[in-house]
Protein backbone atom coordinates (compact mmCIF):
# COMPACT_ATOMS: atom_id res chain seq x y z
CA UNK A 1 0.00 0.00 0.00
CA UNK A 2 3.02 2.27 0.88
CA UNK A 3 4.46 1.31 -1.85
CA UNK A 4 1.29 2.70 -4.62
CA UNK A 5 0.78 5.43 -2.37
CA UNK A 6 4.47 6.30 -3.48
CA UNK A 7 3.78 5.84 -6.69
CA UNK A 8 0.89 7.67 -6.79
CA UNK A 9 2.75 10.82 -5.02
CA UNK A 10 5.59 10.50 -7.70
CA UNK A 11 3.42 10.53 -10.37
CA UNK A 12 1.18 13.35 -9.67
CA UNK A 13 4.78 15.38 -8.68
CA UNK A 14 5.77 14.56 -12.48
CA UNK A 15 2.40 15.63 -13.54
CA UNK A 16 2.66 19.38 -12.00
CA UNK A 17 6.49 19.22 -13.09
CA UNK A 18 4.85 18.65 -16.76
CA UNK A 19 2.77 21.53 -16.30
CA UNK A 20 4.70 23.74 -14.71
CA UNK A 21 6.90 23.24 -17.95
CA UNK A 22 4.50 23.38 -20.24
CA UNK A 23 3.39 27.10 -18.45
CA UNK A 24 6.57 28.18 -18.83
CA UNK A 25 7.17 27.21 -22.26
CA UNK A 26 4.14 28.66 -23.39
CA UNK A 27 5.31 32.14 -21.30
CA UNK A 28 8.56 32.19 -23.14
CA UNK A 29 7.00 31.95 -26.58
CA UNK A 30 4.41 34.26 -25.54
CA UNK A 31 5.34 37.59 -28.12
CA UNK A 32 6.92 35.26 -30.13
CA UNK A 33 4.65 34.26 -32.42
CA UNK A 34 4.59 34.58 -35.96
CA UNK A 35 1.77 36.50 -38.20
CA UNK A 36 2.36 35.74 -41.72
CA UNK A 37 0.93 38.47 -44.19
CA UNK A 38 1.02 37.82 -47.93
CA UNK A 39 2.48 39.58 -50.39
CA UNK A 40 1.44 39.45 -54.06
CA UNK A 41 3.54 41.50 -56.91
CA UNK A 42 5.37 41.51 -60.22
CA UNK A 43 8.71 40.43 -59.38
CA UNK A 44 9.22 39.17 -62.82
CA UNK A 45 7.78 40.04 -66.22
CA UNK A 46 7.39 43.17 -68.30
CA UNK A 47 6.26 45.08 -65.15
CA UNK A 48 9.08 44.05 -62.63
CA UNK A 49 11.06 47.03 -62.17
CA UNK A 50 8.60 48.93 -60.40
CA UNK A 51 7.24 45.38 -58.70
CA UNK A 52 10.14 44.86 -57.39
CA UNK A 53 10.89 48.69 -56.00
CA UNK A 54 7.22 48.43 -54.66
CA UNK A 55 7.60 44.72 -52.57
CA UNK A 56 11.03 46.29 -51.14
CA UNK A 57 9.31 49.18 -49.30
CA UNK A 58 6.78 46.37 -47.77
CA UNK A 59 10.11 44.08 -46.79
CA UNK A 60 11.70 47.87 -45.28
CA UNK A 61 8.60 48.33 -43.17
CA UNK A 62 7.98 44.42 -41.87
CA UNK A 63 11.89 44.39 -41.20
CA UNK A 64 12.05 47.77 -39.12
CA UNK A 65 8.50 47.09 -37.35
CA UNK A 66 10.29 43.05 -36.22
CA UNK A 67 13.48 44.50 -35.69
CA UNK A 68 12.41 47.58 -33.00
CA UNK A 69 9.84 44.79 -31.46
CA UNK A 70 7.80 43.72 -33.39
CA UNK A 71 3.84 43.88 -33.47
CA UNK A 72 1.15 43.46 -30.70
CA UNK A 73 3.31 42.72 -27.46
CA UNK A 74 6.30 41.17 -29.50
CA UNK A 75 4.83 39.06 -32.15
CA UNK A 76 6.85 38.60 -35.29
CA UNK A 77 5.08 38.91 -38.64
CA UNK A 78 6.53 36.95 -41.61
CA UNK A 79 6.24 37.88 -45.47
CA UNK A 80 5.08 35.76 -47.86
CA UNK A 81 5.16 36.64 -51.24
CA UNK A 82 3.39 35.82 -54.40
CA UNK A 83 4.91 36.36 -58.22
CA UNK A 84 1.93 37.68 -60.21
CA UNK A 85 3.63 39.12 -64.07
CA UNK A 86 -0.12 39.17 -65.17
CA UNK A 87 -3.74 39.16 -63.81
CA UNK A 88 -4.18 35.48 -64.39
CA UNK A 89 -0.86 34.50 -61.69
CA UNK A 90 -2.62 36.94 -59.05
CA UNK A 91 -5.25 35.09 -59.06
CA UNK A 92 -3.32 31.30 -58.94
CA UNK A 93 -1.22 32.93 -56.44
CA UNK A 94 -3.89 34.54 -54.34
CA UNK A 95 -5.57 31.18 -54.17
CA UNK A 96 -2.36 30.01 -53.54
CA UNK A 97 -1.39 32.55 -50.37
CA UNK A 98 -5.18 31.60 -48.93
CA UNK A 99 -5.46 28.25 -49.45
CA UNK A 100 -2.01 26.80 -49.01
CA UNK A 101 -0.67 29.34 -46.33
CA UNK A 102 -3.71 29.96 -44.57
CA UNK A 103 -3.15 33.94 -45.21
CA UNK A 104 -5.40 36.21 -43.75
CA UNK A 105 -4.43 39.18 -45.50
CA UNK A 106 -2.60 40.36 -48.37
CA UNK A 107 -1.05 43.43 -49.54
CA UNK A 108 0.27 44.68 -53.40
CA UNK A 109 0.61 45.36 -55.91
CA UNK A 110 1.61 48.17 -58.02
CA UNK A 111 -0.59 47.06 -61.12
CA UNK A 112 -3.92 47.88 -61.69
CA UNK A 113 -5.00 44.74 -63.40
CA UNK A 114 -2.82 42.61 -60.87
CA UNK A 115 -4.86 44.58 -58.25
CA UNK A 116 -8.17 44.07 -59.64
CA UNK A 117 -7.58 39.92 -60.16
CA UNK A 118 -6.07 39.20 -56.93
CA UNK A 119 -8.96 41.07 -55.01
CA UNK A 120 -11.41 39.16 -56.45
CA UNK A 121 -10.07 36.15 -54.95
CA UNK A 122 -9.49 37.71 -51.62
CA UNK A 123 -12.86 38.83 -51.26
CA UNK A 124 -14.65 36.09 -52.22
CA UNK A 125 -12.33 34.43 -50.04
CA UNK A 126 -13.27 37.01 -46.55
CA UNK A 127 -9.32 37.93 -47.00
CA UNK A 128 -8.31 41.46 -46.48
CA UNK A 129 -6.74 42.96 -49.62
CA UNK A 130 -4.52 45.92 -48.70
CA UNK A 131 -3.86 48.03 -51.76
CA UNK A 132 -0.66 50.50 -51.74
CA UNK A 133 0.20 51.36 -55.16
CA UNK A 134 -2.12 50.64 -58.02
CA UNK A 135 -4.32 53.46 -59.25
CA UNK A 136 -7.14 52.15 -61.45
CA UNK A 137 -10.70 53.80 -59.53
CA UNK A 138 -12.38 50.75 -60.41
CA UNK A 139 -10.09 48.84 -57.49
CA UNK A 140 -12.31 50.57 -54.73
CA UNK A 141 -14.97 51.59 -56.44
CA UNK A 142 -16.94 48.41 -56.82
CA UNK A 143 -17.61 48.46 -52.85
CA UNK A 144 -16.11 45.69 -51.39
CA UNK A 145 -16.09 44.91 -48.14
CA UNK A 146 -12.45 43.10 -48.07
CA UNK A 147 -10.23 46.25 -50.10
CA UNK A 148 -8.49 48.82 -47.94
CA UNK A 149 -6.12 51.04 -50.36
CA UNK A 150 -3.65 53.94 -48.76
CA UNK A 151 -2.23 55.39 -52.21
CA UNK A 152 -4.54 57.87 -53.86
CA UNK A 153 -6.33 56.53 -57.13
CA UNK A 154 -5.94 57.82 -61.35
CA UNK A 155 -9.30 60.45 -60.89
CA UNK A 156 -6.89 61.79 -58.27
CA UNK A 157 -3.69 62.26 -60.50
CA UNK A 158 -5.92 63.41 -63.30
CA UNK A 159 -7.71 66.03 -60.67
CA UNK A 160 -4.43 67.63 -59.99
CA UNK A 161 -2.91 67.96 -63.54
CA UNK A 162 -6.13 70.02 -64.11
CA UNK A 163 -5.58 72.00 -61.06
CA UNK A 164 -1.99 72.13 -62.29
CA UNK A 165 -3.10 73.44 -65.20
CA UNK A 166 -5.70 75.79 -64.30
CA UNK A 167 -4.48 77.07 -60.65
CA UNK A 168 -0.46 77.26 -62.27
CA UNK A 169 0.25 76.80 -65.51
CA UNK A 170 -2.55 79.01 -66.70
CA UNK A 171 -0.56 82.05 -65.46
CA UNK A 172 2.76 81.26 -66.80
CA UNK A 173 1.86 80.75 -70.06
CA UNK A 174 0.19 84.10 -70.66
CA UNK A 175 -2.96 82.64 -71.45
CA UNK A 176 -6.72 82.45 -70.34
CA UNK A 177 -7.95 78.94 -69.30
CA UNK A 178 -10.34 78.40 -71.98
CA UNK A 179 -7.04 79.14 -74.42
CA UNK A 180 -4.90 76.37 -73.08
CA UNK A 181 -4.67 73.09 -75.69
CA UNK A 182 -4.21 69.88 -74.06
CA UNK A 183 -3.38 67.17 -75.92
CA UNK A 184 -3.17 63.85 -73.67
CA UNK A 185 -1.00 60.23 -75.33
CA UNK A 186 -1.29 57.45 -73.00
CA UNK A 187 -0.47 53.77 -73.00
CA UNK A 188 -3.75 51.84 -73.25
CA UNK A 189 -4.23 49.59 -70.12
CA UNK A 190 -6.63 50.20 -67.05
CA UNK A 191 -3.66 52.53 -65.55
CA UNK A 192 -3.41 55.04 -68.50
CA UNK A 193 -6.82 54.90 -69.87
CA UNK A 194 -8.14 55.84 -66.28
CA UNK A 195 -6.09 58.92 -65.91
CA UNK A 196 -6.85 60.07 -69.82
CA UNK A 197 -10.63 59.85 -69.68
CA UNK A 198 -10.96 61.11 -66.16
CA UNK A 199 -8.62 63.98 -67.16
CA UNK A 200 -11.08 64.56 -70.67
CA UNK A 201 -13.70 64.86 -68.33
CA UNK A 202 -12.07 67.16 -65.76
CA UNK A 203 -10.84 68.97 -68.52
CA UNK A 204 -14.32 69.87 -70.08
CA UNK A 205 -15.51 70.92 -66.86
CA UNK A 206 -12.70 73.59 -66.41
CA UNK A 207 -13.14 74.63 -70.37
CA UNK A 208 -10.24 73.80 -70.85
CA UNK A 209 -9.89 72.52 -74.90
CA UNK A 210 -8.34 68.93 -75.19
CA UNK A 211 -7.28 69.06 -79.05
CA UNK A 212 -6.42 65.36 -78.94
CA UNK A 213 -6.07 61.85 -77.05
CA UNK A 214 -3.89 59.40 -78.45
CA UNK A 215 -3.96 55.96 -76.86
CA UNK A 216 -1.35 53.14 -77.51
CA UNK A 217 -0.16 49.86 -76.52
CA UNK A 218 2.91 50.13 -74.00
CA UNK A 219 4.80 47.02 -75.76
CA UNK A 220 4.83 48.68 -79.00
CA UNK A 221 8.44 49.53 -80.35
CA UNK A 222 6.91 52.84 -82.43
CA UNK A 223 5.35 55.74 -81.57
CA UNK A 224 6.22 57.70 -83.98
CA UNK A 225 2.40 58.33 -85.86
CA UNK A 226 1.35 58.82 -82.20
CA UNK A 227 3.98 61.91 -82.17
CA UNK A 228 3.34 63.29 -85.51
CA UNK A 229 -0.83 63.62 -84.66
CA UNK A 230 0.50 65.20 -81.30
CA UNK A 231 2.92 67.86 -83.65
CA UNK A 232 -0.31 68.29 -85.93
CA UNK A 233 -2.60 69.11 -83.28
CA UNK A 234 -0.27 72.04 -81.49
CA UNK A 235 -0.55 71.63 -78.00
CA UNK A 236 0.45 74.21 -74.98
CA UNK A 237 0.54 71.30 -72.62
CA UNK A 238 0.73 67.20 -73.14
CA UNK A 239 -0.24 65.28 -70.44
CA UNK A 240 1.77 61.60 -70.90
CA UNK A 241 0.35 59.08 -68.93
CA UNK A 242 3.46 55.73 -69.57
CA UNK A 243 5.09 53.35 -68.17
CA UNK A 244 8.86 53.11 -68.06
CA UNK A 245 9.64 51.75 -71.98
CA UNK A 246 7.08 53.48 -73.76
CA UNK A 247 7.86 56.78 -71.74
CA UNK A 248 11.41 56.92 -72.90
CA UNK A 249 10.32 56.38 -76.54
CA UNK A 250 7.47 58.56 -76.84
CA UNK A 251 9.87 61.87 -75.60
CA UNK A 252 12.96 60.48 -77.73
CA UNK A 253 10.76 59.87 -80.97
CA UNK A 254 9.25 63.28 -80.03
CA UNK A 255 12.74 65.45 -79.90
CA UNK A 256 13.64 62.99 -83.26
CA UNK A 257 10.20 64.47 -85.51
CA UNK A 258 10.27 67.77 -83.69
CA UNK A 259 7.82 68.09 -81.44
CA UNK A 260 7.74 70.98 -79.06
CA UNK A 261 5.43 71.26 -76.11
CA UNK A 262 5.68 73.99 -73.76
CA UNK A 263 4.57 71.99 -70.80
CA UNK A 264 4.98 68.38 -70.99
CA UNK A 265 3.56 66.54 -67.33
CA UNK A 266 4.36 62.90 -67.01
CA UNK A 267 1.62 60.85 -64.73
CA UNK A 268 3.58 58.74 -62.48
CA UNK A 269 4.62 55.28 -64.01
CA UNK A 270 8.00 55.49 -66.00
CA UNK A 271 8.02 59.23 -65.40
CA UNK A 272 9.16 59.25 -62.25
CA UNK A 273 12.50 57.11 -62.48
CA UNK A 274 15.73 56.98 -62.42
CA UNK A 275 15.80 54.82 -65.31
CA UNK A 276 13.66 57.26 -67.17
CA UNK A 277 16.52 60.36 -66.45
CA UNK A 278 18.83 58.02 -67.92
CA UNK A 279 17.08 56.65 -70.73
CA UNK A 280 16.17 60.37 -72.08
CA UNK A 281 19.22 62.08 -70.95
CA UNK A 282 19.24 65.78 -70.69
CA UNK A 283 16.40 66.23 -73.17
CA UNK A 284 14.30 65.01 -69.81
CA UNK A 285 15.26 68.44 -67.92
CA UNK A 286 11.75 70.49 -67.35
CA UNK A 287 9.59 67.72 -67.67
CA UNK A 288 7.41 67.43 -65.41
CA UNK A 289 5.52 64.51 -63.75
CA UNK A 290 2.25 64.15 -61.43
CA UNK A 291 2.76 60.93 -58.99
CA UNK A 292 3.33 59.53 -55.72
CA UNK A 293 5.80 61.63 -52.98
CA UNK A 294 9.55 61.51 -54.36
CA UNK A 295 12.23 61.96 -52.26
CA UNK A 296 13.03 65.32 -52.84
CA UNK A 297 10.72 67.07 -51.34
CA UNK A 298 9.95 69.25 -48.16
CA UNK A 299 11.13 67.14 -45.36
CA UNK A 300 9.17 68.68 -42.80
CA UNK A 301 5.95 67.69 -44.92
CA UNK A 302 7.08 64.15 -44.73
CA UNK A 303 8.50 62.79 -41.40
CA UNK A 304 10.63 59.81 -41.39
CA UNK A 305 12.22 60.74 -44.95
CA UNK A 306 15.72 60.84 -44.55
CA UNK A 307 15.46 57.32 -41.94
CA UNK A 308 13.56 55.83 -44.74
CA UNK A 309 16.12 56.62 -47.43
CA UNK A 310 18.89 55.20 -45.22
CA UNK A 311 17.31 51.99 -44.44
CA UNK A 312 16.42 51.81 -48.01
CA UNK A 313 20.29 52.57 -49.08
CA UNK A 314 21.73 50.41 -46.42
CA UNK A 315 19.39 47.00 -47.50
CA UNK A 316 19.97 47.41 -51.20
CA UNK A 317 23.31 49.57 -51.21
CA UNK A 318 21.41 52.06 -53.49
CA UNK A 319 19.64 55.45 -53.64
CA UNK A 320 15.52 54.70 -53.83
CA UNK A 321 14.38 54.34 -57.73
CA UNK A 322 11.27 55.77 -56.97
CA UNK A 323 8.52 56.53 -55.12
CA UNK A 324 6.70 53.62 -55.21
CA UNK A 325 9.06 52.02 -52.40
CA UNK A 326 8.16 54.97 -49.92
CA UNK A 327 3.99 54.84 -50.85
CA UNK A 328 4.12 50.87 -50.13
CA UNK A 329 7.00 51.49 -46.72
CA UNK A 330 3.83 53.87 -45.50
CA UNK A 331 0.75 51.58 -46.75
CA UNK A 332 2.79 48.78 -44.52
CA UNK A 333 2.78 50.59 -41.73
CA UNK A 334 -0.51 51.35 -41.73
CA UNK A 335 -1.41 48.18 -41.58
CA UNK A 336 1.41 47.46 -38.89
CA UNK A 337 -0.19 50.05 -36.68
CA UNK A 338 -3.40 48.60 -36.99
CA UNK A 339 -2.09 45.32 -36.31
CA UNK A 340 -0.28 46.00 -33.45
CA UNK A 341 -3.69 47.54 -32.30
CA UNK A 342 -6.01 44.45 -32.87
CA UNK A 343 -3.29 42.28 -31.56
CA UNK A 344 -4.11 39.66 -34.68
CA UNK A 345 -4.68 39.09 -38.51
CA UNK A 346 -8.49 39.10 -38.24
CA UNK A 347 -9.56 41.05 -41.58
CA UNK A 348 -13.09 42.09 -39.51
CA UNK A 349 -11.29 43.33 -36.72
CA UNK A 350 -8.58 44.90 -38.64
CA UNK A 351 -10.92 46.46 -41.16
CA UNK A 352 -13.18 47.88 -38.12
CA UNK A 353 -9.78 49.40 -37.24
CA UNK A 354 -8.84 51.16 -39.99
CA UNK A 355 -12.07 52.39 -40.83
CA UNK A 356 -11.14 54.51 -37.02
CA UNK A 357 -8.13 55.07 -38.02
CA UNK A 358 -7.25 58.89 -38.60
CA UNK A 359 -3.75 60.43 -39.40
CA UNK A 360 -3.86 63.98 -40.38
CA UNK A 361 -1.70 65.19 -43.58
CA UNK A 362 2.24 65.79 -43.12
CA UNK A 363 2.22 63.28 -40.06
CA UNK A 364 3.55 60.42 -42.50
CA UNK A 365 6.35 59.53 -44.09
CA UNK A 366 4.48 60.67 -47.73
CA UNK A 367 2.49 63.53 -46.13
CA UNK A 368 -0.31 62.11 -46.81
CA UNK A 369 -3.22 61.48 -44.03
CA UNK A 370 -5.29 58.33 -43.58
CA UNK A 371 -8.69 58.43 -43.11
CA UNK A 372 -10.44 55.29 -45.24
CA UNK A 373 -14.12 55.67 -47.08
CA UNK A 374 -16.50 53.45 -45.30
CA UNK A 375 -18.27 52.47 -48.37
CA UNK A 376 -15.38 52.45 -50.58
CA UNK A 377 -12.19 51.72 -48.78
CA UNK A 378 -9.98 54.56 -50.66
CA UNK A 379 -8.22 56.82 -48.32
CA UNK A 380 -9.43 60.14 -49.01
CA UNK A 381 -6.30 61.74 -47.68
CA UNK A 382 -3.42 60.65 -50.21
CA UNK A 383 -3.15 62.34 -52.91
CA UNK A 384 -0.28 63.04 -55.65
CA UNK A 385 1.86 66.00 -55.89
CA UNK A 386 3.90 67.64 -59.24
CA UNK A 387 7.40 67.06 -59.78
CA UNK A 388 10.30 68.24 -62.37
CA UNK A 389 12.90 66.96 -63.66
CA UNK A 390 16.15 70.22 -63.28
CA UNK A 391 19.36 68.97 -63.48
CA UNK A 392 19.07 65.31 -63.59
CA UNK A 393 17.02 65.36 -60.29
CA UNK A 394 13.17 64.99 -59.55
CA UNK A 395 11.93 68.28 -57.43
CA UNK A 396 8.78 68.65 -55.88
CA UNK A 397 7.49 71.54 -57.33
CA UNK A 398 3.99 72.00 -56.32
CA UNK A 399 1.67 72.38 -54.21
CA UNK A 400 3.68 74.76 -52.27
CA UNK A 401 3.19 72.89 -49.23
CA UNK A 402 5.65 69.88 -50.46
CA UNK A 403 7.57 71.83 -52.83
CA UNK A 404 11.51 72.46 -52.80
CA UNK A 405 11.08 74.60 -55.86
CA UNK A 406 9.04 76.88 -57.83
CA UNK A 407 8.29 74.77 -61.24
CA UNK A 408 10.40 76.08 -64.49
CA UNK A 409 7.60 76.69 -67.45
CA UNK A 410 9.09 77.80 -70.67
CA UNK A 411 6.58 79.73 -72.55
CA UNK A 412 7.91 80.09 -75.64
Amino acid sequence: MKKFFSLMVISFLLILTACSGSDQTSGENKGSETLKIGAIFPLSGGLAMLGEESYRGVELAIEQRNKNGGVADGKKVELIKGDAPDPDSAQSEANRLINQENIKTIVGSYSSGIAQAASEVTERNGVLFWEYGAVADSITDRGYKYVLRTNPPASYLSKTHIDFIKDYVAAKLGKDLSEIRVAIAHEDSSYGSTIADEAEKLAKKESINVVTVQPYSAATNDLSSVVLNLKKAKPDVLIAVSYLNDGILLHRQSQELGLKVPVVVGSGGGHDMADFREGVGDMGDGILDVAFPQYQINHEFTPGMEEFINLYKEKYGEEPRSGHSLVHFMGTNVLLDLIDEVGDINPDKLREAALNYKVEAGKTVTGWGVEFDPKTGQNKLSEPYVHQWIDGKLLTVWPEKVAVQEPQINNK
